[in-house]
């Protein structure tokens, strides 16, 4: 091994150190159990809304039919973190939600947008989340790139605010063109793995049975 190289596996070593310990600490938080009549926002952007498919078969109306919540689909295609952030307060307000999954960056990334801007937007999301008295699941929004992982700031975010996070679900239906209805939308078999996945959070974290 050339000497050069070993700066570069330590960096490696450290981020994978780093990351796992990350990941750990948030795997560990639970949310409050959800009843019948608690309100679910699924607030994000065109994953959200559903593009693509009717929106009856939005991950929101799926997710819905899993848990027997009122789940309301908050979502507005091509909404940035910025935009996210301004519209929030005023979807709080109005449905008063006992938990919001939120699932917002996608169109940040594709914009180029820096991601200390990003991570920034979604801190003072979450921040105005629980101050409304709210629990929050985060969904993790991949890099744009082929076969890339969630962005490392929705895990720190997710161990900094000791708050939930799905981290895979997004990036492993991007990967895969049968989920997919055009480069960056999922189709009806997408978008129903992707409920079923922020389903199973629910249920390990203690929210649904």
């Amino acid at each position: 091994m050339k000497t050069h190289t070993i700066p570069g596996l330590v960096r490696f070593i450290l981020s994978l150190v780093i990351s796992t310990l990350l990941l750990s600490s948030c795997s560990r938080v639970q949310l409050p159990a959800l009843h019948s009549d608690d309100v679910v926002i699924a607030f994000g952007d065109s994953l959200t809304a559903g593009y693509g498919v009717d929106k009856s078969q939005s991950y929101p109306s799926i997710l819905a039919k899993l848990t027997g919540l009122n789940v309301v689909n908050a979502g507005i295609s091509g909404e940035t973190t910025t935009q996210g952030l301004k519209r929030l307060p005023e979807v709080l307000e109005q449905h008063q939600p006992k938990l919001v999954i939120l699932l917002e960056g996608g169109n940040d990334v594709l914009q180029k947008v820096a991601e200390s801007k990003i991570k920034s937007n979604l801190k003072q999301m979450i921040q105005l989340i629980k101050q409304s008295g709210a629990s929050v699941l985060l969904v993790g929004v991949p890099e744009k790139r082929l076969f890339g992982s969630a962005l490392d700031l929705y895990s720190e975010l997710a161990s900094e605010l000791e708050i939930p996070l799905e981290e895979d679900i997004v990036a492993s239906l991007m990967k895969r063109p049968s989920m997919k209805s055009d480069y960056v939308h999922f189709n009806q078999q997408g978008y129903q793995a992707m409920a079923e996945a922020i389903y199973e959070q629910l249920q390990n974290r203690g929210a649904v049975d």
